[in-house]
């Protein structure tokens, strides 16, 4: 496992488990840049306008996690760039094996 995503706060819920996610907006494509204090951060190619940035980093995440796009939601942040993500049907050790590919 990277040692990177030992960072990585990832909480349980009932349903699956929930993330801090840093989103940077604007980039040439979407990926998962790293991980910065407790954050996955994600660079998203959508700009942060009527929700747009929201729409990319819901299907950018459930690729990424193997999850259907109705799985994942921004549960927290919808105008920050600091968002709290759920992920339905997945438990944290799923969700760090497959960031291991993501990330660099």
């Amino acid at each position: 496992m990277d040692p990177a995503l030992d960072d990585l706060v990832i909480v349980p819920t009932d349903a699956g488990v929930a993330l801090r996610v840093r989103v940077k907006p604007r980039a040439s494509k979407s990926r998962v840049v790293g991980v910065r204090d407790g954050e996955l951060e994600v660079a998203i190619s959508a700009p942060p306008v009527d929700g747009e940035a929201n729409a990319e980093l819901t299907r950018f995440m459930a690729k990424i996690l193997g999850v259907s796009r109705g799985a994942v939601a921004v549960l927290r942040g919808e105008a920050s760039r600091h968002k709290t993500v759920s992920v339905r049907g997945v438990d944290s050790d799923a969700v760090r094996r497959m960031l291991t590919k993501a990330v660099p």
